[in-house]
């Protein structure tokens, strides 16, 4: 019974290994966030060792990702993240949007939520592991993006609005 059930298991896990998916490999940027906002190149090594393989609209896919399931869990992961900050198409939205990723950056990388420790753990990533320096990098250059937006545009354009709620 048991070598059955290892046989279907064996033979499931050779058949997921042929079923086609997208893979975020290539679509162009169209609004890319260093098309309005200055981004020094210390900063860009940084948001391209740490940041750009989930969050943009081009991974570059490790190894490990062309073994099943763990290329399906990794590629929703990616979408997942391109869902929550893509920064190809940051300037394509609204500044409110805009500043409030930047708010949200400066948290997730304070709080060392960013990057993932899924993404950096086993020494898989290594150039993803970020110092207190370069977290402290990212930090200033996104408040200094802030402050860039507060003093160029009114103050309610920064500031969310929040949905009203469908009559019941």
């Amino acid at each position: 019974m048991l070598k059955k059930i290892g046989l279907v298991v064996l033979v499931v896990l050779v058949a997921i290994q042929f079923i086609p998916y997208e893979k975020n490999e290539g679509k162009p940027a169209e609004h890319p966030i260093s098309g309005s906002y200055n981004i020094p190149d210390n900063v860009n090594k940084l948001l391209v060792n740490a940041c750009n393989n989930c969050h943009t609209n081009k991974s570059e896919y490790p190894w490990y990702a062309s073994i099943e399931p763990v290329g399906y869990w990794l590629n929703d992961h990616i979408q997942e993240g391109k869902g929550e900050l893509n920064l190809d198409e940051f300037t394509n939205r609204p500044l409110a949007y805009q500043n409030h990723k930047l708010e949200e950056i400066i948290e997730m990388v304070e709080e060392k939520e960013m990057p993932l420790k899924s993404y950096t753990n086993f020494g898989l990533h290594p150039e993803a592991n970020l110092s207190d320096a370069d977290r402290q990098v990212i930090i200033d250059w996104a408040k200094d993006q802030m402050a860039y937006l507060k003093a160029t545009y009114p103050a309610d354009s920064l500031v969310m609005k929040r949905r009203n709620p469908s009559p019941a």
